[in-house]
């Protein structure tokens, strides 16, 4: 099955907002979107130098991360899970196994991932009313993160979230707390510390080693389990925490014709994945019916995972 996706408008015009409140004034439109200036614990968005209850944690986790997140590590972590040997479930019953989970690198957000995932797809669901694809690409985009879960192996948080960077060439500067990658093995390997490395001009994201996480393993699962969801919507959920590429412009060099159509949906979907993040609850038994019918247009009944 083929779909045919439109390449996005990226510059729409603002809503006009000199005859809203106060609140609504907080509000910066983007992509027909009102984004917030500040998140739930009050801060700026992405801001991993604010003082908050969570900044302690969140730097932890990223000097982590970026001492053990290797070419090796990687190498070795996607050949064990592309096995898909943990189990048997359908999509919907792994949004609901998230209800446990928080996201220790997320220094905007400690509420239960399930609530996020449905924040993000009804609010590109509002705007992008006819992108049923990108909907459920919204709501399934962090399903990977169930990695954390004792029967997928309960791996570390270090090893599941966080923003994702290329393996096997030089750690570029935009990356968060990126001094802590001098004590990583591959930071003096000639062979992975130059801007190519391993890789060449246009090589493809498809043939760089991206750090391992639930964003990799998700495009696993989706990929191997024959979903219909267009190339667009995959490239999305590999590479929605690739943040040093679709902020920070890192890393172009090594994209292909296909990347950069596909980087177009990507930036559309960052903003909704970012600012849609609140202590505003959904009613999910209200929308859940909606996107049962998504999942069973896009997916089989049942994924090995």
């Amino acid at each position: 099955m083929t779909i045919l996706v439109e390449k996005p408008v990226l510059a729409l015009e603002p809503k006009d907002v000199s005859n809203k409140d106060d609140s609504e004034k907080e509000m910066v439109a983007k992509n027909g979107f009102f984004a917030p200036e500040i998140n739930s614990f009050g801060n700026s968005f992405r801001d991993y130098n604010a003082e908050s209850a969570r900044q302690s944690t969140v730097e932890e986790f990223y000097r982590l991360q970026h001492i053990n997140q290797t070419y090796n590590f990687v190498k070795r972590m996607r050949a064990e899970y592309a096995k898909l040997n943990r189990m048997e479930m359908g999509i919907w019953e792994c949004c609901e196994l998230l209800n446990e989970v928080v996201d220790d690198s997320d220094p905007d957000l400690d509420e239960p991932q399930i609530m996020h995932l449905l924040q993000t797809a009804e609010a590109i669901r509002k705007d992008y009313p006819d992108e049923d694809w990108l909907h459920l690409t919204a709501l399934i985009h962090d399903l990977g993160k169930v990695l954390l879960l004792p029967q997928f192996g309960g791996l570390p948080q270090w090893a599941v979230v966080g923003d994702t960077f290329p393996l096997g060439c030089a750690f570029d500067d935009s990356i968060v707390h990126n001094k802590y990658f001098k004590e990583n093995p591959d930071y003096n390997n000639p062979a992975y510390n130059t801007k190519y490395g391993i890789y060449s001009q246009g090589c493809g994201l498809d043939n760089v080693m991206i750090s391992w996480g639930h964003d990799d393993y998700m495009y696993l699962v989706a990929k191997q389990n024959g979903t219909t969801l267009p190339p667009a919507a995959l490239f999305i959920i590999r590479f929605h925490s690739f943040y040093p590429l679709h902020t920070a412009g890192a890393y172009k060099h090594l994209l292909n014709d296909e990347d950069a159509k596909s980087l177009n949906w990507l930036h559309i979907f960052n903003k909704y994945d970012l600012y849609s993040k609140s202590k505003d609850k959904i009613d999910i038994e209200k929308v859940k019916p909606y996107y049962m019918s998504l999942i069973e247009k896009y997916f089989p009944a049942k994924l090995k995972w």
